[in-house]
């Protein structure tokens, strides 16, 4: 079990462990190009690939989203309860509660945890999450329409391809899935080594809150997402995946919405630096109760 374990942790410590070197040593890393390139032209291209060829029932597929979607609405309306706790505004919990890095951290993890099959239903609660973060996180931060921002968003159509073909039992052409299958390859690379260079970059001034927020997150994050998706009667790997992607650290992007919005973005960063070094602690020991 021990090696089953490392071998699935090992990849995601490499990855981001290059990226927080590769800036520690001073080389340049653009980070606004390599997102552009990951969730505009490799996340839709691996959206693709993974569910179009995926084995899995498109009612499943809905099923772990709405189960997604619903632990979300719950962690939201857990966050007043968590704010008093840690004696913050609710504004500035909310989206770090909502949010988990089920992309940069959750796919790599689920896809050397359960392989090709769970990983489409790793993808479905990563899209679902982001959905949320494109349109709810953009009313937070102020940043721009959230409509016009979905509809901008490559992913939404990704997913819309992905059903359409999954429904209609299609399969694209083996020319066009050999060229999503290749673009896609860059994806989950780049996602660890951009988290690895993200945690270099931000500053972190208070441990003790961040360590705090986690070991409160973690056990209700993963309680929801458990009773949800019993509740819905969601298969035993889809929602093994789902308790496994909401308990992910504090994504990245709520960083960045704090920065726009002026929300404390100290604090968040602090989340997110802590919450990620202790899911290097907990996730082991996540993995080895679902696997």
């Amino acid at each position: 079990m021990l090696a089953e374990l490392f071998a699935v942790m090992a990849p995601v410590l490499t990855g981001a462990g290059l990226g927080y070197l590769w800036i520690r040593l001073g080389q340049p890393y653009p980070v606004e190009f390599v997102t552009r390139l990951v969730f505009n032209i490799g996340t839709p291209a691996l959206i693709i690939a993974s569910l179009a060829n995926a084995e899995i029932d498109a009612g499943n597929v809905g099923r772990t989203m709405l189960a997604a979607a619903l632990v979300i609405t719950a962690m939201a309306a857990a966050t007043p309860l968590m704010a008093r706790l840690l004696g913050k505004e609710w504004r500035v919990v909310l989206a770090p509660m909502m949010y988990p890095n089920t992309g940069n951290m959750g796919l790599p993890v689920v896809l050397y945890a359960f392989g090709s099959a769970g990983f489409a239903y790793g993808i479905t609660v990563m899209v679902t999450v982001s959905l949320f973060q494109f349109t709810v996180g953009s009313v937070m931060a102020s940043r721009d329409n959230p409509l016009r921002t979905l509809v901008r968003t490559p992913t939404v159509y990704a997913i819309v391809i992905s059903l359409a073909l999954l429904l209609t039992d299609t399969t694209l052409p083996r020319w066009l899935a050999n060229s999503v299958d290749l673009i896609s390859g860059f994806t989950v690379p780049l996602m660890l080594i951009t988290l690895g260079v993200s945690l270099a970059s931000i500053q972190v001034r208070s441990l003790k809150s961040g360590v705090g927020f986690s070991l409160l997150r973690i056990p209700v994050a993963a309680a929801l997402a458990w009773g949800i998706g019993s509740l819905l009667g969601l298969p035993a790997m889809a929602q093994g995946i789902l308790v496994l992607q909401m308990s992910m650290p504090v994504a990245v992007f709520n960083y960045l919405f704090a920065q726009k919005a002026r929300r404390e973005p100290e604090y968040v960063a602090s989340l997110v630096f802590c919450s990620t070094l202790l899911s290097l602690l907990y996730l082991p020991l996540l993995l080895a109760w679902l696997m």
